[in-house]
């Protein structure tokens, strides 16, 4: 019998979202309801797809089967012959925002990722792991905040690459709790800090300079994101750009805490948070334009 419906489905992303208590909620709850629903959405299916690759209670085996099941049934859910009611949902929100399907198959191999590997030796193996587990989540949401200029979806992945670095740094000693270490060898190895150093929480000069490094890259993919936003798109980015606001006062956090992510987690409080918020809304709404051009299209729907 069918167990999924609009109720239960609206119940359901809502539900996963506010219990995940993700920064990504601030930005959401300024949209329209029309995007509010479709972003939380979109979030949700996120979520769900990492917590499979992060139930620790079960084996890595039956968390590929896991994984794999979640793919397939993903696929169903895109021939409308599901019965999955967040699945259901996602089809009918990437139908109704013309999402590419891409993004959604990356995200899953990207979840992948973290079953197969707990190490990386460079950085262009980091970063195409960041491209799949965080790149892609805007990709996805760009096409709900609707954009004019193709580079917008540069924009969205390079602000996802910074965004999941920024994650990486404040997560170091969580990660390595799991035994995963996602700074990459060839960095440790530039500075002379191996990885039974940072399995042991060690915390002097060469991890501050190893953290300095790996900060101030994550600062470019900010600053690449900024250069590819155009003043046509930033009114419709505005969710996007508080996300940027938050997750660059953590990394600065960071750094105020002279990098010892060892000694305290690196946090924004929720005060902080809601000054952006607000802050970044209230000037993109004085200064841009916030009209979606796909609304003529809607409108004609």
């Amino acid at each position: 019998m069918r167990t999924s419906g609009k109720n239960n489905t609206e119940t359901d992303y809502l539900k996963i979202t506010k219990e995940s208590k993700t920064n990504f909620l601030y930005s959401f709850t300024l949209l329209t309801a029309e995007k509010n629903e479709a972003i939380n959405t979109v979030y949700a299916f996120c979520r769900k797809t990492d917590d499979i690759v992060d139930e620790d209670s079960t084996t890595v085996e039956d968390r590929f089967n896991k994984l794999y099941l979640w793919r397939e049934e993903f696929e169903k859910a895109l021939k409308g012959n599901t019965e999955h009611a967040l699945l259901e949902q996602v089809s009918r929100i990437i139908n109704k925002f013309d999402i590419p399907v891409e993004p959604f198959y990356d995200l899953i191999e990207g979840m992948g990722m973290d079953l197969k590997k707990n190490r990386y030796k460079t950085f262009e193996e980091l970063y195409d792991y960041c491209y799949r587990a965080a790149a892609t989540v805007g990709l996805m949401s760009v096409e709900v905040f609707g954009y004019r200029n193709k580079n917008t979806k540069e924009f969205a992945v390079n602000l996802g690459i910074a965004m999941q670095l920024t994650n990486i740094l404040r997560d170091v000693k969580k990660d390595a709790e799991r035994g995963r270490i996602y700074i990459p060898e060839e960095d440790l190895i530039r500075f002379g800090y191996n990885e039974n150093d940072l399995l042991d929480y060690k915390y002097n000069n060469s991890f501050i300079e190893l953290m300095k490094f790996e900060s101030n890259r994550a600062k470019e993919y900010y600053k690449k994101a900024d250069a590819l936003l155009s003043k046509d798109d930033k009114g419709l980015m505005f969710p996007a750009r508080i996300m940027e606001h938050i997750y660059f006062s953590i990394l600065k956090k960071i750094e105020s805490m002279n990098y010892n992510v060892f000694g305290k987690v690196a946090k924004v409080s929720r005060i902080r948070k809601l000054l952006i918020t607000f802050g970044v809304y209230l000037k993109y709404r004085l200064l841009y334009d916030f009209k979606d051009p796909r609304s003529v299209i809607y409108s004609m729907e």
